[in-house]
């Protein structure tokens, strides 16, 4: 937060809704990095002697087994670790695409800016899921290609918001000076178009990344995402769903945690906006 204007942060931090969705975030990615380490169970371990086994059961299976036996707690706190990853890194690489794409549309304008735009609604109208679905299939289904196939629907939204901007501050006195004075169009870029459009950027960002590990989770629920002996919460409850009539709590306790997760992740999102000022998207 030390990168937010002294008025935003002190917005933000007057809005306990917020902080509180931040605490939660925290808590829950301290969780998943710390709290595997104090289980006596890996997360690909086969315990037969208790498959399927409820919550709290012996063993030290604290929130139970899936139907090969496997910890529970620990498997969702590792599924955990790589969805929130998937949605870090996959909002860093559709924010850089978008950030890049939507001020070179913006500042160059005429034909230019018209071509671009005309690209990005051609890109809009695809469905987007089924080229990640391509992707995947036609490339292997490895953590590296899923940041990029997720990351590269992610950025068409992002664009359009900094072109918009973009738009707004080419007409700006500074940027006028600065072209007077000889500066190049990329310095230009660099030094006054980006670092004026990050405000909205950060908060899309923090909106984005709910999104992103949803998306991940979709894809993993129809198989085309983490691949075992690995998971990530869209895998965990794609298990969930198919034995929750004879075990819930498979179901239960990764949805929960995706739940609670996302719902913090927007929360925190909603305060950032107010807190800057930003407009709705």
């Amino acid at each position: 937060m030390s990168a937010l204007p002294f008025v935003a942060r002190r917005g933000l931090r007057a809005n306990r809704v917020a902080m509180s969705a931040c605490g939660v975030i925290l808590a829950i990615a301290l969780l998943a990095l710390v709290g595997p380490l104090v289980s006596p169970h890996r997360f690909d371990a086969l315990d037969y002697a208790a498959i399927a086994a409820p919550p709290g059961s012996a063993n030290a299976h604290w929130f139970g087994t899936d139907r090969l036996g496997r910890d529970l707690y620990v498997r969702t706190l590792a599924g955990t670790r790589i969805s929130l990853a998937i949605g870090v890194f996959a909002t860093l690489i559709s924010v850089t695409v978008g950030v890049c794409y939507g001020a070179i549309a913006g500042f160059a304008g005429g034909r230019v800016d018209q071509f671009m735009m005309r690209l990005l609604e051609i890109l809009s109208g695809l469905p987007l899921i089924f080229l990640v679905i391509l992707l995947s299939v036609a490339f292997g289904r490895g953590a590296v290609l899923l940041f990029v196939s997720i990351g590269a629907v992610g950025w068409l939204t992002t664009a359009r918001i900094v072109r918009g901007e973009t738009l707004s501050l080419r007409r700006r006195e500074f940027i006028e000076a600065a072209l007077a004075g000889g500066a190049t169009p990329g310095r230009i870029l660099r030094r006054h178009i980006i670092p004026n459009v990050l405000g909205s950027v950060i908060v899309y960002a923090t909106l984005t990344v709910p999104q992103m590990i949803l998306f991940e989770s979709f894809l993993s629920f129809l198989g085309l995402g983490i691949q075992e002996p690995h998971a990530s919460l869209g895998t965990l409850v794609a298990d969930g769903a198919r034995e929750m009539e004879v075990a819930p709590w498979i179901l239960l306790v990764p949805g929960t945690l995706l739940a609670l997760l996302l719902f913090a992740f927007n929360l925190f999102g909603d305060g950032l906006r107010d807190a800057l000022g930003a407009p709705e998207r």
